[in-house]
């Protein structure tokens, strides 16, 4: 979906495919028509943008014919879809029926994190639509915490630089301007916007820059306008913000707060938990450990790294965070030109949900997807944005 903002610029809103687990180049082409295709028709749209994930196994698949990227090109065009945008986080094993702190491997202190986000440039240079000369790729933010020494810190920079270098190569060859955006996520080195401004500043700025989750940014208790003040005077770009909302406790202490909680720790994805007191965070690394007595601060709000669905909040007594994805909205898009023009609704984990809100069929999941789009585009109306046919 593209919409243009009051300044004549165009902004692209898509959802991401990692809701999807199709790993395979096979895979990814049978979910065009299974789930993406479907969500476009719910919508009434004749172009839908996707942020698309390609797992290793699709990369290496397209990238070892040389004719399968017009192909999957051209399904796409076919079925009313665009991508703009490509998430290049997990690097495979995302639809594992336990993905946890795998998905921070390969980090960027490894060869194959580098040939990985390098092919999907490629990949991602054949794939934008003939009217478009930019895209982005979201990425883990270096690697998750721990294991991180100076070794791996002087890996990952060198191979980031690299990737700028490779990035200007690509321009030179095809005109498109690939970027690569670090997603700060909690627990990993770069958890908040103020950790990303170090290694972002030491990075070439017009092709390493951020990608804001609206989910983790409000985990970690940041507040949007101070946040991207900081990203402003430090010029570091967001390249691409990812719409998405997080699970919000107002009060722990509470058992029935607490029971509703564990509805929601589940064996797939780490769901990092955190309380703000006085000024300092607290967190764990999973929801269930903060759950046991005396992890955290209970006498705070927690809030947990759990991607609701944007139009469907907990029932009471949790709540998400809407609020700051629409506060982070304003900043991004309500000034006189955006700060960023790649919008990606990330919800990924709809099959995570409690079983009373788990959609039990293709059908239910689309019509999900397509009112958290709906409710998105809506925030963007309110900004001033108009929609495109």
């Amino acid at each position: 979906m593209r919409f243009r903002h009051p300044d004549g610029s165009t902004v692209h809103l898509a959802y991401c495919t990692n809701v999807h687990p199709a790993e395979t180049l096979e895979g990814v082409v049978a979910q065009l028509g299974a789930h993406c295709e479907p969500v476009r028709r719910r919508l009434g749209v004749e172009r839908l943008g996707i942020g698309l994930w390609l797992a290793s196994d699709a990369v290496h698949a397209l990238t070892a014919d040389a004719g399968a990227p017009g192909r999957l090109r051209t399904e796409l065009d076919r079925r009313g879809l665009e991508v703009v945008t490509l998430n290049g986080f997990p690097y495979e094993g995302f639809g594992a029926d336990e993905v946890k702190y795998r998905v921070y491997r390969p980090d960027w202190s490894d060869p194959q994190r580098l040939q990985y986000t390098t092919d999907l440039a490629r990949l991602l240079a054949v794939l934008l639509p003939d009217d478009v000369t930019e895209g982005t790729i979201s990425t883990l933010p270096l690697a998750w915490r721990t294991g991180y020494d100076e070794g791996a810190a002087h890996r990952a920079h060198g191979a980031l630089n690299e990737l700028a270098h490779r990035l200007d190569d690509l321009y030179e060859a095809t005109g498109r301007q690939i970027r690569v955006a670090l997603e700060p996520e909690p627990g990993c080195v770069v958890e908040s916007t103020a950790d990303a401004l170090a290694p972002l500043a030491a990075l070439p700025a017009h092709r390493i820059g951020l990608c804001l989750d609206t989910c983790h940014l409000a985990t970690g208790f940041e507040e949007p306008v101070g946040a991207l003040a900081a990203l402003g005077r430090a010029g570091i770009t967001v390249f691409k913000a990812q719409l998405s909302a997080a699970l919000h406790a107002g009060d722990p202490r509470d058992p029935a707060v607490r029971a509703a909680l564990a509805a929601f720790d589940e064996p797939r994805f780490l769901h990092q938990t955190r309380a703000r007191v006085d000024g300092t965070l607290h967190g764990t690394d999973d929801l269930g450990q903060a759950l046991t007595p005396g992890a955290l601060p209970d006498t705070v709000p927690w809030r947990a790294h759990f991607h609701v669905p944007l139009h469907a909040p907990p029932a009471p007594p949790l709540t998400s965070t809407l609020d700051v994805l629409r506060d982070t909205l304003g900043v991004l898009l309500g000034g006189p030109h955006p700060l960023t023009r790649h919008l990606e609704v990330e919800t990924y984990t709809w099959q995570a949900l409690p079983a009373r809100s788990r959609p039990t069929t293709d059908a239910a999941l689309a019509d999900g997807i397509a009112a958290e789009l709906r409710l998105a585009a809506d925030l963007l109306a309110d900004l001033g944005l108009k929609e495109q046919q």
